[in-house]
């Protein structure tokens, strides 16, 4: 009977620690799934955040791609432009000085023609100042600049290029007809002065521009004509030998 005894106890014991163990279980599990159920939104959360802050980084990262690929097309086109009011004032500066030494000539074979101007000094002040307004491209001022002179200085040994100029001037401004004039002024009133043929190139433009491409040419042929040599016959004769 005593041998019995502990088997007993040990029977009671084996059935109790199964009982108690299952219960643990249950409990570690539910445990498990309410935390489960607490942390999958935030879980989620952070992971819906996480891909907005990824997508947001995306988009800047574009963004910042397509401002520096703006502004490297943008240093592009200010150096263009640039490059283009350069060659546009070299232009003026060159056709100027050509047009200064004609003058020059003209002026020392036949000093009688003209009287000197009252203040030879403000004159030429004047005049740069008028062909400064032309190089900067401002049109419209440099030609009223240029109509001011002619009447201040009306027995200027440079009445030919102010018209000259004044005629560029009302040009590049799109006063094509007011332009034309300018240039029909210079050979009416000085047909054999140094500036003649380049005003007979402003009109064959000026003509051109008014959509007018026979008389255009017709002028073109005259310049070639008359003055074969200059710079603007030239010019002329390439411009037919480009017309189909």
């Amino acid at each position: 009977m005593k041998r019995l005894l502990p088997l007993a106890v040990l029977a009671s014991l084996s059935y109790i620690a199964p009982s108690h163990a299952l219960f643990d279980d249950d409990e570690a599990r539910r445990a498990i799934i309410n935390l489960r159920t607490e942390l999958t939104p935030r879980v989620e959360r952070l992971e819906e955040s996480s891909r907005g802050q990824l997508e947001l980084s995306n988009q800047n990262e574009l963004l910042r791609t397509e401002v520096s690929k703006l502004h490297g097309q943008l240093e592009v086109l200010l150096h263009e432009i640039e490059s283009l009011k350069q060659r546009q004032r070299d232009f003026y500066v060159d056709l100027d000085s050509r047009v200064r030494k004609l003058e020059a000539t003209s002026a020392a074979a036949a000093p009688e023609a003209q009287a000197p101007a009252a203040d030879p000094a403000a004159e030429s002040r004047d005049y740069e100042a008028a062909l400064n307004l032309l190089k900067d491209g401002k049109y419209k001022d440099a030609q009223a600049a240029f109509d001011q002179f002619i009447k201040r200085y009306p027995r200027s040994t440079v009445l030919p290029g102010a018209h000259f100029w004044a005629g560029n001037a009302a040009l590049q401004a799109k006063e094509v007809a007011v332009a034309n004039n300018y240039f029909k002024t210079v050979l009416a009133n000085w047909p054999n002065d140094p500036v003649a043929p380049d005003a007979m190139l402003g009109i064959a433009n000026s003509q051109q521009a008014l959509g007018d491409a026979k008389s255009s040419q017709d002028t073109l042929k005259k310049l070639v004509e008359r003055f074969p040599e200059s710079s603007a016959g030239k010019a002329a004769k390439q411009r037919l030998a480009r017309k189909p």
